[in-house]
């Protein structure tokens, strides 16, 4: 693991790249400015997000069906440590602890998604309805509203129940339609008059791609060239079809929205000059975000993909484009189908062109004829792909309000894990991100861009897909060494609710205490998680424990120091 870590230090998505001061595109009219202290309108709501299948465990408790995650996670190799959510955060048995956590930080809303094995275990509705499934996510719903958070939920985040996938494919037959159309409704009708703002996806773009494209995620199938397109083509339909069946029965009754949760990096070009890198940027940037937004926006794929997929098509022999076509009435239908925008963002690339030749392979990734690359002094806190490059941030929403013509704009993911060998609770780096993230945020919204809200990744640590738990996004540190496990705050907790409670930055004085009296609450928290792990050694010395990093941290401080004294002697 500590190979691993040193090897992400220096590790690099395509090629590295010094880049001098240069200027901004010119449509955004916006500049690298320094910090911008002021608040944000009143009403703007405050969040922080979790999904099932990385918080709750129980993965097979009161009758939820197997997801195609829960099978994923079994195939050796898969997960780095070959690690499960089974457990993860245990958060179906501890959601009341953690609505507490949230009432403490203020939090005006929470992001989570319901898992569709939970209340529908084969993944159709004709079968069998868990109704312990959904007495969960009831009692979820109801106490966040007793506490005045608003829930604000997703309905897919990625866990298709595997029974779906052994029988159709996944999301590469097009009967996932209406199957998720199914499951969607009855969500409606269960939970729709309290719940007001629903997200059909979360991060489609990570299902398609990684999921049938790459194979690195679940349902781990490697579809080069086809698997993605295909998949993104049926999940679009679906969203649609669940909007349109919102809107026709439930809207009038129940007042609410549907959208949906797109997630991008923001790419910027390597010469602002250079028309090549622009046009390189701008398709980087319409693979990404626009494969999803202009249909749902515009009611069709963005024209450069339609190009450059068609003409690669041609040249491998094709009698049609690897990228489906929507006919004239799915265009219309699909037209439209959003009532506010998630979005989540983490990160940028520098972009250029690159061409790859049609002799390579098909993928999605050489279809793009560009290459991604970044600078070596941008930070990299945690996972191998995420640099913290604030002002791509601002780029990316003015991006989505001169797109999509201003919608209303929810970021539902935004924040940075860690890569530390040894865990520290004042994750000074975490709260400098999100500090600069959301002064672009604040940034965007004074340019005029219609955000609503901002739901920092991630309440918890949880289980990060095929890291493990190996990357750690969460506000609160869970020792998932031990069977309780306990949540101790990091610093990031006091900071961002010193964010939340001034709605904003009101001025640098009183800002730049925040992280200082943040630093000065987590060391008595760092005292218990040092003595966690010797308790959960404790309880559980029948069984055989390996030892978590944070336990070796210690075991390794204790020689250390016993060396030292005894050279003292």
């Amino acid at each position: 693991m500590l190979q691993r870590c040193i090897l992400r230090t220096y590790h690099v998505l395509a090629l590295v790249l010094c880049v001098s001061a240069r200027e901004d595109f010119d449509w955004t009219k916006n500049e690298k400015t320094s910090f911008y202290y002021s608040t944000f309108p009143t009403g703007f709501s405050w969040g922080a997000g979790s999904s099932a299948y990385q918080t709750e465990g129980a993965w097979n408790i009161d009758g939820k069906g197997m997801s195609i995650w829960d099978a994923f996670t079994r195939k050796k190799g898969k997960i780095l440590l070959n690690d499960t959510g089974d457990t993860s955060c245990d958060g179906y048995n501890k959601f009341k602890d953690d609505i507490t956590l949230m009432k403490d930080m203020k939090l005006n809303h929470y992001r989570f998604s319901i898992s569709w094995p939970r209340i529908l275990p084969s993944g159709l509705k004709s079968e069998h309805i868990n109704e312990k499934g959904i007495k969960y996510y009831e009692d979820l719903i109801n106490m966040l509203l007793d506490n005045k958070i608003t829930p604000i939920v997703i309905l897919y985040h990625w866990d298709l129940p595997q029974l779906l996938q052994e029988k159709y494919g996944g999301w590469q037959n097009v009967t996932m339609v209406n199957y998720f159309n199914d499951f969607a409704n009855l969500c409606f009708e269960r939970f729709g008059h309290k719940v007001k703002y629903w997200m059909t996806f979360n991060n489609p773009w990570s299902i398609a791609v990684e999921g049938y494209e790459t194979g690195e995620h679940a349902p781990g199938m490697k579809l080069k060239g086809t698997g993605a397109y295909k998949a993104a083509h049926h999940i679009i339909k679906a969203h649609a079809k669940v909007w349109h069946t919102y809107d026709m029965q439930w809207r009038s009754k129940q007042k609410g929205m549907v959208g949906i949760s797109l997630t991008a990096d923001w790419g910027e070009p390597v010469d602002i000059t250079n028309q090549r890198d622009i046009e390189a940027a701008e398709r980087y940037i319409q693979f990404y975000l626009g494969w999803f937004a202009t249909p749902i926006f515009n009611g069709d794929y963005p024209q450069v993909m339609k190009d450059y997929i068609g003409r690669k098509s041609g040249q491998q022999g094709l009698g049609a484009s690897r990228l489906p076509v929507f006919s004239p009435q799915e265009k219309s239908y699909i037209k439209g189908t959003c009532d506010f925008l998630g979005l989540g963002h983490f990160t940028t690339r520098y972009i250029t062109p690159k061409n790859y030749p049609s002799g390579l392979g098909d993928s999605y990734f050489t279809d793009r004829d560009l290459a991604e690359l970044v600078d070596p002094k941008w930070p990299d806190p945690g996972s191998e792909w995420l640099y913290s490059v604030p002002w791509g941030f601002r780029r990316m929403l003015n991006f989505v309000k001169t797109q999509y013509g201003n919608p209303m704009v929810y970021v539902t993911e935004n924040g940075v894990s860690e890569k530390m060998v040894c865990t520290d609770l004042c994750d000074d780096w975490r709260m400098q991100y999100f500090k600069d993230y959301i002064n672009e945020m604040l940034k965007a919204v004074k340019d005029g861009v219609n955000v609503k809200g901002y739901t920092a990744w991630s309440l918890l640590d949880n289980f990060e897909w095929d890291e493990g738990f190996s990357e750690r996004f969460g506000l609160y540190y869970v020792d998932f060494s031990n069977k309780n496990k306990p949540r101790y705050p990091k610093a990031s907790v006091q900071f961002y609710k010193r964010i939340i409670s001034s709605n904003g930055f009101p001025n640098q004085r009183e800002v730049e205490s925040w992280k200082r009296k943040a630093v000065e609450t987590c060391a008595s928290s760092n005292q218990l998680l040092a003595a966690d792990p010797l308790i959960g050694h404790m309880e559980m010395v029948s069984e055989i424990v390996i030892p978590t990093v944070s336990t070796l941290c210690i075991l390794l401080s204790a020689v250390f120091l016993m060396f030292l004294l005894r050279g003292r002697i």
